[in-house]
């Protein structure tokens, strides 16, 4: 049997039963990668679901609220995935009436869809023989040809690139590509991979040669950046009752067109809120001062956060540059995982 044909027999054997397999609806398999990259199956088959229950058809994604695609994405990370879905869908509603392109190349010229993707989609909807490579085929190809060059230089990705055109079924590319992801992610793992059932293992280079813990080789990461967060939570009361002061993120960032509270970076760490010139916010002197929460930490990609919620309230509505809504509205708005955390811990309450 070929490489392809022990794969694909694999495949059909041992599959997980995911519901993008079951269809080749473009529009699905489309939100099935998009949510899926850079997250573990356990972790995006449930938002998976929920955007295909309340937008079943990339014209109802199109036409909804980024607020409301935010707020259904809170949670999963990297949320420019989440606006550049709902500007994608738009583009494909608007310009595309509402069908998606069906070759690698004319996707590759939407907004968000990139190499990994176009090939994904035109091979499982549209059964056109492009490659796929994401990490679990670079870590699989790399063990298996027994690759030692990092796996992030363009030659290494190349060679890889090369390995899957050359093994791909032309006959059933869909099927091919999901199972090379398949089987990195099911017995190729990044740790503790299954070698003693791994059918490829007679022919696997890394394996015999003792390297299968060192592939892929890794470039070395950037240094984490260590970020001190003060963040101002002020309530107040008014003619609706109690209120809350938010601050909507505008900034090009990962955190962009969420909502958190008004905030005060520091240099130090270890400092707290008084030690940071927060008195900026208050010139006429600071409200009621209610209390501090525990340190939170939270790991983005490449910055670290460490940031404490001081609780104030206020009289009544306070003159600040900053969204002032009701606090029985908060569960509304789209919010950073971290800030979640610290609403779970300390609900806004009535005093």
């Amino acid at each position: 049997m070929t490489f392809s044909e022990q794969l694909l027999s694999w495949y059909h054997e041992n599959k997980r039963d995911l519901p993008w397999r079951q269809t080749r609806d473009p529009y699905l398999i489309w939100l099935s990668e998009i949510i899926m990259q850079q997250t573990r199956i356990e972790q995006g088959l449930p938002y998976y679901r929920k955007f295909a229950e309340t937008w079943p058809t990339v014209a109802a994604l199109a036409a909804a609220d980024e607020q409301e695609i935010l707020k259904l994405w809170q949670g999963l990370g990297y949320y420019s995935r989440a606006r550049n879905l709902h500007n994608t869908a738009k583009e494909i509603a608007g310009s595309h009436n509402g069908r998606f392109p069906g070759s690698r190349e004319a996707l590759l010229g939407l907004k968000g869809i990139g190499e990994y993707t176009a090939a994904a989609i035109a091979s499982i909807a549209f059964d056109q023989p492009s490659p796929v490579v994401d990490g679990n085929v670079t870590r699989f190809v790399a063990r298996y040809c027994g690759i030692t060059a990092p796996a992030g230089l363009p030659a290494t990705r190349r060679l890889i690139h090369a390995f899957a055109v050359a093994n791909l079924d032309p006959r059933h590319p869909g099927d091919f590509n999901q199972a090379m992801m398949e089987f990195g992610a099911m017995v190729c793992t990044p740790v503790n991979p299954k070698c003693s059932q791994c059918i490829f293992s007679p022919g696997c280079n890394a394996l015999a040669g003792h390297l299968v813990d060192s592939i892929p080789v890794r470039l070395a990461k950037p240094p984490v950046r260590q970020r001190n967060l003060h963040y101002l939570v002020i309530t107040f009361y008014d003619a609706q009752g109690l209120g809350i002061f938010l601050n909507r993120r505008t900034g090009n960032d990962i955190w962009k067109n969420l909502f958190d509270f008004p905030m005060v970076e520091s240099s130090g760490a270890g400092e707290m809120l008084w030690e940071s010139g927060f008195s900026d916010f208050f010139p006429s002197g600071p409200p009621l001062f209610l209390g501090v929460s525990r340190l939170y930490t939270h790991q983005l990609t490449h910055q670290k956060l460490h940031a404490r919620f001081y609780r104030f309230h206020a009289g009544r509505e306070m003159e600040l540059p900053f969204m002032a809504v009701p606090a029985g509205d908060l569960p509304g708005y789209p919010i950073p995982r971290l800030v979640e955390r610290y609403l779970t811990d300390y609900p806004v309450a009535p005093l």
